[in-house]
């Protein structure tokens, strides 16, 4: 049977204190949005987003989903009617944006409680350790009567544990009619989506009415100011942190690293303390990054070692088996099988050979105030320390560099390139030097 998501962010980030909608703000490198629409589409055949007026942000996140413009804040009932539409024939679920953590299993779970024994409507609920301003969910013999708002419901409603999730589902056309019968009798003046329960449960008949399935907290949560940001950042990564240790890898103090949602370790991986991984990072099996280290956009290799204090940029490519060491920032940068950067070292739009050694202090100068150019090193080749290459520039495979050359020029294969200044020594000059220091300070302090 055919099933549609609406996913309502038309939420402004006021409490957040924001101008961006409050539904694009991240959470593990992801916006809040397109968590939700990730797990929706593990359980929705099609997935409508309604956005307000000017939210051209949203819009580009919820691409290639349906959007609908709510152009009147009136309430979050008038905000799902917006969407009647593109309902369909089979079941609807009304989600929030704001509540982005839902598991794909626990949507599953509520479409099969909507359509099992003829269920009218289902709704997820949650019993967080403090309900605090959540809409209570009343009960009477095991079925849902209504939710009553935080604002409008009284001392004996408010001692109630059971809470509402936001989530709704029932038959398109059911929920058609209850949306269209929603009234704005309330403390706000506003058409709540949480009437429809009352509705459902009204005019269940012989059915089996309104059913709540509870879910964790950790999974419900709403998130309306930055602290409840933060609140959810740490949920999502112990989530993640569990699921990259379940598939294998270590990380050996788990809340001090940090992951996106697409961040992929492999087996075997072992990550030490304070390692930052950001979107679009993919670790090969049997690597090892070290502490303090920054990756984001970003492949490494099987068998290679990171860090400790390295930073990957976006467009690197590590091989297997290299390595990077600490203090070496690599952007847009190919290293090689087996090729080392071990020290103090910027390598920016270059690539580097199979089994290629960078010494320490090497730049690839990159920029020259308007472009970018790319450094190319062979396979074999010893670049020496203190080295400055200036792009475009090419190295041959096994040519060396000598420290401290300035390369503006490409190094054929096996060549030896010196790009630095002769050196001269004269005898007794440096005592000289100090004494002519000591003559003329001398002179200051006596004048």
């Amino acid at each position: 049977m055919h099933a549609t998501a609406i996913l309502l962010a038309a939420g402004l980030g006021t409490r957040m204190q924001s101008a961006r909608p409050k539904a694009a703000h991240a959470l593990a490198g992801r916006p809040m949005l397109r968590h939700l629409i990730e797990s929706c589409s593990a359980v929705f055949d099609r997935i409508v987003v309604v956005v307000g007026p000017g939210m051209q942000e949203l819009e580009a996140i919820a691409a290639p989903h349906a959007v609908v413009v709510q152009h009147e804040r009136l309430g979050t009932a008038h905000a799902a009617l917006q969407a009647e539409p593109l309902f369909g024939d089979g079941d609807v679920a009304v989600l929030y944006a704001d509540n982005p953590l839902v598991t794909p299993a626990t949507l599953q779970r509520l479409l099969e409680a909507r359509r099992a024994g003829g269920t009218r409507l289902a709704l997820l609920a949650m019993r967080p350790a403090d309900p605090g301003r959540y809409g209570r969910v009343v009960q009477q013999d095991g079925q849902v009567e209504r939710i009553v708002e935080w604002a409008d419901a009284g001392q004996a409603e408010r001692a109630i544990g059971l809470c509402n999730a936001g989530v709704l589902c029932a038959a398109a056309a059911d929920f058609a009619g209850w949306l269209r019968a929603v009234r704005a009798d309330n403390a706000r003046g506003e058409y709540y989506l949480t009437d429809v329960v009352a509705l459902a449960a009204a005019g269940r008949g012989g059915r089996t009415g309104v059913r709540a399935v509870e879910a964790p907290e950790a999974e419900l949560r709403g998130i309306n100011s930055r602290a409840e940001l933060a609140e959810a950042e740490a949920a999502i990564q112990h989530r993640l942190r569990q699921a990259a240790m379940a598939a294998g890898a270590t990380l050996v103090a788990p809340d001090t690293v940090f992951l996106s949602a697409d961040t992929v370790l492999a087996p075997d991986v072992v990550v030490h303390p304070h390692v930052v991984f950001g979107p679009g990072v993919s670790v090969g099996a049997g690597s090892e990054i070290r502490a303090f280290s920054h990756l984001e956009g970003c492949t490494v290799g099987e068998g290679a070692q990171i860090g400790p204090y390295a930073r990957l940029r976006p467009g690197t490519r590590v091989g297997d088996a290299a390595h990077v060491g600490n203090f070496v920032e690599l952007k847009a940068a190919d290293l090689g099988i087996g090729a080392k950067a071990n020290h103090l070292s910027y390598i920016g739009d270059a690539s580097i050979g199979p089994g290629s050694n960078i010494g320490a202090g090497t730049i690839t100068c990159n920029y020259d105030g308007v472009s970018k150019h790319r450094t190319e090193i062979g396979a074999g080749a010893f670049v020496g320390s203190n080295a400055i290459l200036v792009a475009p520039v090419r190295i041959g495979d096994g040519a060396l560099v000598a420290a401290g050359s300035v390369i503006t020029s490409d190094v054929e294969a096996d060549a030896l390139a010196l790009g630095r200044s002769r050196q001269v020594n004269k005898p007794g000059q440096a005592a000289m030097f100090r004494e002519k220091l000591a003559r003329d300070k001398k002179n200051r302090e006596t004048r």
